[in-house]
């Protein structure tokens, strides 16, 4: 697929994920709160996926890792 469209589906992945999140927010019966709860999962699952299949880009560093103290380790 070309960028544009990938672009277009992360974003509409991105949207339905905030507007998961906000409805949990709310009050819901169980199985309202269930139902989004699966279909955030859902799609938090398909934006995984697609990012990584649109930015393939891993970065490597030739330094040691730093850790909480910012010291080599």
């Amino acid at each position: 697929m070309m960028l544009d469209e990938n672009l277009a589906r992360i974003r509409a992945h991105r949207n339905n994920i905030h507007r998961y999140r906000r409805l949990l927010k709310t009050r819901l019966a169980e199985i309202e709160r269930q139902f989004i709860e699966r279909r955030f999962a859902e799609e938090q699952s398909a934006l995984d996926s697609l990012t990584a299949a649109t930015f393939p880009v891993t970065f490597r560093s030739s330094k040691p890792p730093i850790d909480a103290t910012g010291a080599a380790q």
